[in-house]
């Protein structure tokens, strides 16, 4: 408990007030000093996202408006929901919608790679480009498009699904031809889809996880097969004048994958935007031998029962456990940006951050672990250094382009911990606001108590939450 008094004239107290007021009330405790240093930088940060792949924008789609809204107000919103800000769209190649296929944009084959196209446009892309047009109304300004695979009548196997190689590509000979070029056109026109809906494609990928072959769509590909495509998809880029859109490659099952295929990618370094990895066989938790942005653009618990908790045993589908892994991508891997495999979807596992059962919608904390992030670390924040924290608390530090200073704090212990946070460096950084947000079992980015004096902001961070405190500049006087 605390007490407060105003002395407005002269109250005289009872003893035994004054008593307990002399005895119970101490002094705040300052806490662990945090010290930010806006002179150390590291990566830009270009966000958080998901997908809606494989029809799971069909699913939300089947639920009512109002919770239509909801959903993508819990995936899209910085003030309502988690504020993520890149969304990853599948580009399809199979003939039909059956099952969760992902409808081509030319589900049958020309025939032949220089043959003229026939491209189908049904203006929904599988209901991709609605939560597309949704997602950009809350202010969503990167949108990757990523293939997981080239229509079936271009790869060597005859099949949009279990494997095969582009036909073109180093050791993938066909007999119908080399369909590189025309591969590279038909990711065109998709974009070109898009722009017709006032969508802009931010980002291209042409393969998903090429080190795997699945029964859904999928293509292989080595690093240096990926980087024969590259050399005509960059071109065909610039000739269409798309070269706003940045080239993403390579999206294998682990981050020690793409680390293995960036070597095979020299020839074409000059062409590439981003370098994009998934978490399932490993992890990012170093960075990438590349000049380039690094994004983690796959990851979640696909296996676990559903389950909503921040900390419930430390398990996989644990907010805290996605808190912590956003935290050693973004710290340990310098990682820019750092995506779920899936915002909203129906089923009973932990695949996704939002889950739909009928027109109930229900948001786990994972959801909320991402908010903690993307609501407070925008599109182009910087990393920058930071010193000092509590036993049991992992603490980083990021600078958006408005100024603001957001510092998140981790704290995975059984005991709330004391934090006092300074900010140095920079152009004379000085604290004029400071406010704290919090989610735990209990809470989900709720507002916190924070205290600013002299420039420092102090607050405690509970036993096994998040806090992101966020301190912004002294308005300078008119």
């Amino acid at each position: 408990m605390s007490l407060t008094l105003l002395i407005t004239g002269t109250i005289f107290l009872p003893l035994t007030v004054l008593a307990r007021t002399a005895t119970d009330v101490k002094p705040r405790q300052a806490g662990t000093t945090v010290t930010v240093n806006l002179d150390q930088r590291y990566q830009t940060i270009d966000g958080f996202g998901c997908s809606e792949a494989f029809q799971r924008a069909v699913q939300m789609s089947k639920v009512t408006e109002e919770q239509q809204q909801y959903t993508l107000d819990l995936l899209f919103s910085t003030e309502k929901g988690a504020g993520l800000s890149i969304l990853r769209n599948g580009i399809g190649s199979s003939p039909d919608m059956s099952a969760d296929h992902m409808v081509s944009i030319q589900p049958k084959s020309p025939g032949g790679p220089t043959s003229p196209p026939n491209y189908v446009w049904d203006g929904s892309d599988n209901k991709q480009l609605w939560v597309s047009q949704e997602a950009v109304k809350r202010g969503v300004k990167t949108i990757y498009a990523n293939a997981w695979s080239a229509p079936g009548y271009m790869k060597t196997n005859g099949n949009d699904a279990n494997g095969g190689t582009l036909c073109g590509v180093g050791g993938a000979s066909c007999s119908s031809g080399d369909w590189r070029q025309a591969y590279a056109d038909y990711l065109v026109q998709y974009i070109r889809f898009y722009q017709e809906a006032n969508v802009t494609i931010t980002h291209l990928g042409f393969v998903n996880e090429p080190d795997l072959t699945t029964s859904y769509a999928s293509m292989r590909m080595s690093g240096s097969q990926a980087a024969d495509f590259i050399k005509v998809l960059g071109p065909t880029l610039e000739r269409e004048n798309l070269t706003s859109v940045g080239i993403n490659c390579c999206d294998p099952e682990g981050w020690s994958s793409q680390a293995g295929m960036l070597g095979q990618l020299g020839p074409v370094d000059s062409y590439l935007s981003t370098v994009t990895a998934h978490s399932y066989t490993s992890s990012p938790g170093s960075p990438l031998n590349t000049r380039h942005r690094v994004w983690q653009t796959e990851a979640a618990d696909l296996n676990g029962a559903w389950q909503g908790a921040w900390y419930a045993n430390g398990g996989a589908g644990d907010g805290q456990t996605w808190a912590n892994n956003i935290y050693t991508a973004l710290v340990s891997a310098n990682a820019s940006g750092y995506l779920y495999w899936i915002g909203a979807q129906t089923g009973a596992t932990n695949s996704k951050l939002v889950r739909i059962d009928g027109n109930t919608v229900t948001p786990s904390k994972r959801l909320w672990a991402f908010g903690q992030w993307s609501r407070f670390v925008r599109p182009g924040a910087v990393r920058v250094g930071v010193q000092g924290a509590p036993s049991g608390v992992r603490v980083s530090a990021f600078q958006n382009v408005d100024g603001a200073v957001a510092v998140q704090f981790i704290n995975t212990g059984a005991a709330a911990a004391s934090v006092q946070v300074k900010v140095g460096g920079g152009e004379s950084f000085a604290a004029g606001a400071a406010t704290a947000h919090v989610t735990d079992n209990s809470r989900d980015l709720e507002d916190l108590t924070v205290q600013l004096e002299g420039g420092a902001a102090a607050a405690s961070v509970p036993a096994r939450s998040m806090v992101t405190v966020v301190l912004r500049q002294e308005t300078p006087p008119a």
